[in-house]
């Protein structure tokens, strides 16, 4: 029988299974984070859910509580050249294999929030899994690996504004707002920003026609 058989018949007890989310995906600039959390059968997490739909105090609320209380946790980054590099799909599954390793131990089973499971060459070990579509809003372990990487990504900004100042890093996060894209322009790109990504790499400028005379 498949390990994945094995797990949709209750083999697997939540204490062996990790769910898997990242943040910053969408980003023009900053790492991609992924998080990696066991939970608990039993837990006290007030307001746990998708990252996307809890306000930052929230987030800042449950971030140390998950932690406390997570049978184990990790947290992965993929570098803008990195994500330059590979792509930032494969950039993603690079961070989220590098949160798996982070854990204390090893889970027995991966939850992962989306539609595309993590190659095993990211991932570095063998272990079953399964995707979940909007699992950031179904799996509470995803939702609480959402949390981690989603705030641990903000703090990280925080500090990055401070050493890339005038693009407003602190305040967006790194996504494409106007006033991100405007800075862009204004002050080029910064070792923050990933080269690969519309809105910053630099448009191609039109041929000028040669003369005739």
């Amino acid at each position: 029988m498949r390990r994945v058989e094995l797990y949709k018949k209750g083999v697997y007890s939540p204490a062996e299974i990790a769910g898997v989310d990242e943040a910053g995906r969408g980003c023009l600039a900053g790492p991609v984070v992924a998080g990696a959390c066991i939970l608990p059968a039993e837990y006290d997490l007030p307001g746990l859910n998708d990252s996307k739909k809890l306000t930052a105090a929230k987030r800042e609320t449950l971030y140390p509580l998950i932690r406390e209380q997570a049978v184990a946790w990790g947290l992965g980054v993929a570098w803008p050249w990195e994500i330059d590099e590979i792509n930032i799909l494969q950039a993603t599954f690079r961070a989220m294999g590098r949160a798996v390793r982070a854990m204390k131990g090893e889970p027995r089973f991966l939850r992962i929030d989306g539609d595309k499971l993590i190659p095993n060459h990211a991932l570095g070990r063998d272990i079953p899994q399964e995707y979940v579509i909007q699992g950031d809003g179904k799996v509470p372990a995803i939702s609480a690996a959402s949390i981690l990487a989603k705030t641990f990504r903000d703090h990280l900004m925080v500090r990055l504004a401070k050493r890339y100042p005038g693009y407003g890093l602190s305040k967006h996060m790194g996504y494409g707002t106007k006033f991100h894209v405007e800075a862009i322009r204004a002050l080029g790109p910064c070792r923050m920003h990933r080269l690969t990504f519309k809105k910053v790499r630099p448009e191609d400028k039109p041929q000028q026609q040669a003369s005739l005379f």
